[in-house]
Order: C-alpha cells, then structure tokens, then sequence
C-alpha cells in the first residue's frame, strides 16, 4: 500500500479530513489544531529517509513510529484511524 492508497482507504472508511495528515497527499486547510500525520523524514543512506507515523498536538510533532518502507507505515496509520 502507499500514501494514495491509505487516502483512499481511509475517505472509504468514512474518517473525517481533519483528524488526518498525509504530507503532500492529503493536508487539510485550514491546518486542524490536532491530527493523526504521516511524513517522510530524514535522508540518511537510505533513499527518501524514513516513513514517520504520530501525533500532532499544540503545534508540535510527536513521533510514535518510524518505518523504512512506506507500506508499513501506511497499514499504521490506518490501525490509529479506523
């Protein structure tokens, strides 16, 4: 699965636009004051980086995971969501 797919996934599902964040797939506008997000970080070695799944609260990230492949970072945010 990648990022377009777990959009896809979760409009299915029937999860509000605001609860989540998918950069450069999916960002709410206005910015919503809390979210559940999906980003890649880093570059390292690894091309691209990593694949980082949280929170967004009070204008701070806060990680909960970081993955090396998009796939499992995307079955991650959909477990958090629905």
């Amino acid at each position: 699965m990648d990022v377009r797919e777990a959009e896809a996934a979760l409009r299915a599902a029937g999860v509000a636009d605001g609860y989540y964040w998918i950069d450069g797939v999916h960002e709410p506008s206005p910015t919503p004051p809390d979210f559940v997000y999906l980003r890649r970080v880093g570059s390292g070695e690894r091309k691209g980086g990593e694949w980082e799944v949280g929170t967004y609260e009070r204008g701070a990230h806060q990680p909960l995971a970081r993955y090396g492949d998009e796939a499992p970072a995307c079955a991650d945010l959909l477990r958090r969501l629905t």
